[in-house]
């Protein structure tokens, strides 16, 4: 059966109308973990800081593997958007939600065997230990409520609400970066206090999120009467969701290993490579961000014009999101190069650690090139739900990753495990190109 046509234009405005407030979002994301580090790092204590990054990659990799409740969330919904779904893909969001507060839940109640799971991963030292264990056991309440911001999210940006996406995001983080300050410094409640400022960031944005939802539908009474347990658990969609989740959660399992692997490789090197590493890893998780709002208007743009079966606005996104991707990510290199150094300075006291930065911070630079076609390709195919395709190609990058830092640290120290970074950016964004290259007449049958 032909499926119906809905033909839309997409202009840069389009395409900036998401970007820009979903970059300034996602700038806050960094910027906190920033915050963090330098609110412990200028405490001039080494296993502190040690602490706390192990603690925010623990929690980044553990999230990671519910990631996709905003990914797939937003991918189905904007697909939905544009094949005219008189409920805005309410149901998509709905599903998500209950997965998100259950999932959130089974991990308050598996918090030791995680505990102890991260520490046998890691093997910090012990003072790096105890600090970690004081943010672990208190940011782990927050699990529910970022899960569930993450539906929330995906919904937002699926229906191109980028505002609204970015209003939530900043809520929770100036709640985080305030309250970490705050509670560091004045509490004096150090790495427990950063974790608390985590977790009621992620509570108070839980709550308006929902309520912008309860309110979007006309009240808790209408947005009932449009969630029927017969489309809730409607068994198509439903093995969509799970296919679609697994693969996913595959893929956020495989790219936090590569951060995961390059986290432990520094603290088996030291605790100052640990802490120097992790200030020149912000940089690059900062670029990611920028980029990733271009991503994310791809993403809306793309399963929109696979939503309407419109091939024309998808090729016309697609370039779009390649151009101006190029330009921000040589614009972010400019300014690591020039402004490097007076950050690491800012974010740290200890000497030692902002020597060896210094060192580094010219391979961590380019990190924002090298990543961008990966990022942009990462938000095409969340938004035409090429799940398959972005499973099957993190795992083999992560697989060309193992292979390149095992070769080349044994060689070049730090350095070979920076271009083992690099290289993974770049054969995962090969990979996903002759992947899509092969796939994209089929989207519009």
């Amino acid at each position: 059966m032909t499926r119906p046509t809905y033909p839309f234009e997409v202009r840069s405005r389009d395409l900036w109308a998401i970007a820009l407030p979903a970059s300034v979002a996602f700038i806050t994301e960094p910027l906190a973990g920033l915050v963090d580090i330098t609110v412990i790092g200028r405490l001039g204590d080494a296993a502190l800081l040690g602490g706390v990054v192990i603690g925010a990659l623990v929690f980044d990799f553990v999230f990671s593997l519910a990631y996709f409740l905003r990914t797939g969330t937003a991918g189905l919904t904007a697909q939905a958007v544009g094949a005219r779904d008189r409920r805005d893909g309410l149901l998509h969001a709905a599903r998500a939600i209950a997965i998100g507060v259950l999932v959130g839940l089974a991990m308050i109640a598996l918090a030791g065997p995680l505990f102890f799971l991260a520490n046998l991963a890691i093997s910090p030292d012990p003072e790096v230990q105890s600090a970690f264990a004081d943010y672990f056991h208190v940011r782990i309440w927050a699990a529910p409520f970022a899960l569930v911001n993450y539906a929330l999210l995906g919904w937002f940006y699926g229906r191109a609400q980028a505002r609204t996406g970015m209003l939530l995001q900043l809520l929770i983080h100036c709640t985080h970066i305030v309250l970490s300050i705050s509670l560091v410094y004045g509490a004096g409640l150090g790495v427990a206090g950063v974790a608390m400022g985590t977790l009621v960031g992620d509570a108070a944005a839980c709550v308006v999120g929902l309520v912008l939802v309860i309110r979007h539908f006309g009240g808790f009474g209408q947005l009932v009467t449009q969630l029927l347990p017969v489309d809730l658990l409607d068994a198509t969609a439903l093995r969509r969701m799970f296919g679609l989740s697994r693969d996913l959660m595959i893929r956020s399992m495989a790219l936090m290993a590569v951060y995961g692997y390059f986290a432990a490789q520094g603290s088996r090197m030291g605790t100052v490579p640990l802490a120097a590493n992790a200030i020149l890893l912000n940089f690059l998780m900062l670029s990611g961000f920028f980029l990733d709002g271009v991503a994310q208007a791809a993403e809306q743009l793309c399963g929109k014009a696979v939503g309407a079966n419109w091939r024309p606005a998808f090729d016309r996104a697609y370039g779009l999101a390649f151009r101006w991707g190029a330009l921000i990510a040589i614009m972010l290199a400019l300014i690591w190069f020039a402004a490097g150094w007076y950050i690491i300075d800012f974010m740290t006291t200890s000497e030692p650690v902002r020597e060896y930065a210094r060192g580094f911070l010219w391979i961590a630079a380019l990190s924002s090139i090298t990543g961008m076609p990966a990022f942009v390709y990462d938000g095409i195919l969340v938004g035409v739900t090429l799940n398959v395709v972005m499973r099957n190609g993190m795992v083999l990058a992560l697989l060309v990753f193992l292979a390149s830092a095992v070769a080349l640290q044994p060689l070049f120290g730090n350095t070979g495990l920076w271009m083992a970074i690099h290289i993974f950016f770049t054969a995962r964004a090969m990979i996903y190109w002759l992947a899509l290259d092969k796939r994209k007449a089929a989207l519009f049958a």
